[in-house]
């Protein structure tokens, strides 16, 4: 279990940087969502320092080689770290896992375009789709579950970088895959200019976030109801989002599409008594 401090820390910088996981993981058993938070502060910490103005190049390689230093058993003052590591040998995740992980998040800082659907994938897999894994570890899900997990990831990801197109345009990083649309960029003028283009080419990704959602959701059966009910709210919020765009893919350009916490309050009471089905 977490001490109050330490709850109190996870919490506070898992809330500030991911709204619509964290208001679904609250409603997870007290013991898991310790877990939960110790995981995404983790996470979080590193993804914030690549996502920073300018990009905290020499806090990230510290920190890498803090969580080096942790993971060979020696001493840090790093308690997000070490508290990642504890869980790391107690849940028996794979070291691969946040290998990938961290690599992803070094790729964020060196590389600023993914040509084909593979290219998008190597950089998912280390960025969202070791995140299901982690999770499922978490929950104590059997391998069964790890397919699943991974699409969940893989699906939520794809999400976040159509939603997210403005924003990294501003870091000069393009991730969905260029080979795809004739498009030159994805910025405003781009879109603009050719406006049938860019709204096919959204909807293309929202077509494969969907068939890649359709695959996660499989996994549900894998998931006692305790546990069903937050991830199933928070693929209930992206498919949300993935609407909204596909009414009006420009939308991009104008606000960062994300459900408010009534929302997700709202769709929690709704699971409570109409929990998703079982597939």
């Amino acid at each position: 279990m977490c001490d109050a401090a330490e709850y109190k820390r996870h919490k506070e910088l898992f809330r500030k940087s991911s709204k619509t996981y964290y208001y679904s993981s609250v409603f997870f058993p007290s013991e898991v969502r310790c877990d939960v938070f110790r995981l995404y502060s983790f996470v979080r910490t590193a993804d914030n320092y690549v996502d920073s103005i300018p990009q905290q190049t020499e806090e990230f390689y510290s920190f890498l080689a803090e969580y080096r230093k942790a993971l060979r058993g020696e001493p840090t003052d790093n308690q997000i770290i070490d508290a990642f590591v504890s869980l790391s040998k107690r849940k028996n995740f794979e070291p691969a896992w946040t290998d990938a992980f961290l690599q992803s998040m070094e790729w964020d800082l060196s590389r600023s375009e993914y040509e084909t659907e593979e290219e998008m994938l190597k950089y998912i897999y280390g960025s969202a789709e070791v995140i299901g894994l982690y999770m499922s570890a978490i929950l104590g899900l059997s391998a069964k579950a790890h397919r699943a997990a991974v699409f969940q990831g893989r699906a939520m990801q794809l999400i976040n970088f159509i939603r997210d197109i403005d924003e990294d345009n501003g870091f000069g990083r393009r991730y969905l895959p260029s080979a795809e649309t004739d498009l030159l960029d994805l910025s405003y003028a781009s879109a603009q200019k050719n406006p049938k283009e860019f709204e096919r080419y959204i909807r293309f990704q929202i077509d494969r976030y969907r068939q890649w959602q359709a695959e996660a959701t499989k996994g549900f059966s894998f998931l006692p109801r305790r546990y069903r009910i937050p991830v199933s709210v928070a693929a209930d919020m992206y498919n949300w989002t993935a609407s909204v765009i596909w009414k009006d893919p420009f939308v991009v350009f104008s606000r960062k599409v994300k459900p408010g916490k009534l929302r997700v309050f709202r769709k929690v009471l709704w699971r409570l008594f109409f929990p998703a089905k079982r597939k």
